[in-house]
């Protein structure tokens, strides 16, 4: 909230800021995707971030209260981005675009800062609160509808909760991930669509 003379106070817009604000808080999202590509999460420094971009703590702190909240601002927009759109698709295209989509990602710097942030995540609660609130959940709930309205459509057999059913899909992919027991790859994430959707498509 700014105050220009004796005018009322005005309250800033939400959203990305402009001008020299927005070059500052560019460079900030780009250094910490630089630092993260040799470090983790877990080891990353509000310091180090200020000096590769430039910039002082305020100014970080401006805009982001904690580390978990800028690292996940970094998250979102320099990698979530990358992911296939999934709005407006039905239940099977939906999930057969978010497989393979994710599987990608997770085999490069997406999948290493992801998984980082689960690991960092079980001794920082809010590190792990902004991957689930900000991330998960907002992905799950568009997967959600559309499994509700396929099985409303007949589209797909209610065979099992859709929460359930997006557990049995993606829950393997995240054991991959941390796990590394397996190859995570695309022949893997073909295989895992076939056994689990097969039995709940109608058609």
């Amino acid at each position: 909230m700014v105050t220009v003379g004796n005018r009322k106070p005005v309250k800033r817009k939400p959203g990305r800021p402009r001008g020299a604000s927005a070059v500052a808080h560019d460079r900030i999202l780009d250094a910490v995707y630089e630092l993260l590509q040799t470090q983790s999460v877990r080891n990353l420094q509000i310091q180090e971030v200020c000096r590769k971009a430039g910039v002082s703590k305020p100014t970080i702190y401006k805009w982001w209260p904690t580390k978990a909240a800028m690292v996940m601002a970094m998250f979102e927009q320099r990698m979530v981005r990358r992911l296939p759109s999934i709005e407006g698709l039905s239940a099977e295209q939906l999930i057969r675009v978010a497989v393979p989509g994710l599987i990608r990602l997770f085999n490069g710097p997406f999948g290493k800062v992801a998984a980082e942030m689960i690991a960092a995540g079980q001794s920082e609660p809010a590190l792990l609160r902004e991957f689930r609130d900000r991330y998960v959940l907002k992905r799950r709930k568009v997967a959600v509808k559309a499994l509700e309205d396929a099985y409303a459509s007949g589209e797909m057999k209610r065979s099992v909760d859709p929460e359930l059913l997006l557990d049995l899909i993606f829950g393997p992919i995240y054991f991959r991930l941390l796990v590394k027991h397996q190859p995570l790859d695309q022949v893997f994430g073909k295989d895992l669509l076939d056994y689990v959707l097969r039995p709940a498509v109608t058609c």
